[in-house]
């Protein structure tokens, strides 16, 4: 019944293209999912589950978000170089895997880091690491999830992280004040949520801890959310910014990080986290 009931919502879907009047032929879709649907992600991790297993039994450690996938393992910096050929081997298997299911993998798209603290930085390779025919250079940050993690994973004060969050910051101000005189007021705050105080909240608890953090959050303080209230009301700079903080019901960075942190453990310590 449960298998009927897949294939009623998998089988005959068709697919066109149209310009204008004009329309093209519908040919049948044989694979793949409906994307934007809510079954399409939970289909697709039931589809590649194995791919998991397989990670895990080169005895490294998988991890997987819909058609994005970590291949990880730790070592001594004396015994990179069996990694580093452990990992080869296991994204060898993982290719054959996915050919032999209809997936492919994109080998312009396969990044390497390798981690460890600073002081460590010169004992790891800094050679290429082949995955399948080609050779994948180690880079020095990835983004993962619209985080960037560095090779020291100390996100510190330079990292490329913050780097990123003060630029994205810096810029959507600029493009709001642009439109502010076409926008009602709960427009404009509307908009503001969405496009600046959305960046400013995402992942912050991630940057809890880091190296010379007073520094970032007076910036993203200061320049972003003391400009962006401005922005909604119209005051001028010269204004006091903290009843216009409390009339928005914002926290100031330092809280908006402990208030993230608290959720979490509230959310951990009830059971309603992610595992």
């Amino acid at each position: 019944m449960l298998n009927n009931w897949f294939a009623s919502y998998l089988c005959g879907r068709v697919q066109h293209v149209r310009t204008s009047a004009a329309c093209s032929t519908q040919p049948k879709v044989l694979y793949g999912v409906p994307q934007g649907s809510g079954l399409g992600p939970i289909l697709f991790l039931l589809y590649t589950v194995d791919l998991l297993q397989l990670v895990t039994c080169h005895q490294l450690i998988a991890h997987a978000y819909a058609d994005d996938t970590h291949i990880y393992g730790f070592c001594r910096p004396a015994d990179s170089p069996e990694l580093c050929e452990k990992v080869s081997v296991c994204i060898d298997e993982v290719s054959a895997w996915m050919v032999s299911n209809r997936l492919q993998l994109n080998h312009a798209k396969t990044e390497v880091l390798w981690c460890s603290s600073s002081r460590r930085q010169h004992q790891i390779p800094s050679g290429p690491v082949l995955i399948g025919s080609t050779d994948v250079q180690p880079v020095s940050s990835i983004r993962d999830l619209g985080v960037y993690i560095d090779a020291d994973m100390t996100m510190g004060m330079m990292g490329t992280h913050v780097t990123a969050d003060v630029r994205a910051c810096f810029a959507a101000p600029c493009r709001t004040r642009s439109v502010q005189r076409s926008l009602s007021r709960h427009a404009l705050l509307t908009l503001v949520r969405a496009l600046i105080v959305s960046e400013v909240d995402y992942c912050n608890s991630a940057l809890a801890g880091i190296s010379r953090q007073d520094r970032l959050k007076s910036v993203l303080n200061a320049v972003v959310l003391n400009a962006v209230a401005r922005l909604v009301f119209s005051a001028k700079q010269s204004e006091r910014i903290t009843p216009l903080l409390l009339e928005l019901h914002w926290l100031r960075v330092p809280e908006r990080f402990t208030f993230r942190l608290c959720v979490l453990a509230y959310r951990c310590f009830h059971g309603t986290a992610p595992t």
